[in-house]
């Protein structure tokens, strides 16, 4: 093995990058970026950039059907959109407020915008346009029903000794 030959094994090996966790590597990347930027000044008259915040989610399988459930704190049912693949859910929302006040010789306006997005890969295919969804104290809940669905397991009972 030659010198060279030495140091490009020595890089691959110490390389901390994992193909499995691509996906935390990029929310890592834009919540650095997103810091990064909320420490330059605001100055009147230029909009803020709009924050999107990390969408949380859980899938479920039962079965005949996927149960997703994404926190979505502060946004409404009208400003979500969900786009049903046969394998894949996209959701995305934008939620904007706006804050007046004006007293004697003082105003004060402010905005704030918020943005969710995520694509969800899907293990099986789904029955799109059979798919429910309900919004719920910041909790949206996605049923996607499969086209074939999975046998449960058959458990058995094992007593310990």
């Amino acid at each position: 093995m030659t010198k060279e030959d030495k140091q490009k094994t020595d890089l691959v090996s110490t390389w901390p990058f994992n193909w499995s966790n691509l996906d935390r590597t990029f929310d890592d990347f834009r919540r650095e970026f997103e810091r990064a930027l909320s420490t330059f000044p605001s100055f009147p008259g230029f909009k803020t950039i709009p924050r999107v915040s990390i969408l949380s989610c859980d899938m479920v399988d039962e079965g005949d059907k996927y149960i997703i459930k994404a926190e979505m704190p502060g946004v409404k049912k009208d400003e979500i959109k969900l786009n049903v693949f046969d394998n894949s859910l996209e959701i995305s929302a934008q939620h904007k407020e706006e804050e007046e006040e004006k007293k004697k010789n003082y105003i004060r306006k402010e905005r704030s915008e918020l943005s969710y997005y995520r694509v969800l890969p899907i293990p099986d295919k789904v029955l799109s346009d059979k798919t429910q969804a309900k919004l719920s104290d910041g909790v949206l809940n996605v049923t996607l029903p499969k086209a074939t669905p999975t046998p449960k397991p058959k458990s058995t009972s094992i007593q310990v000794q």
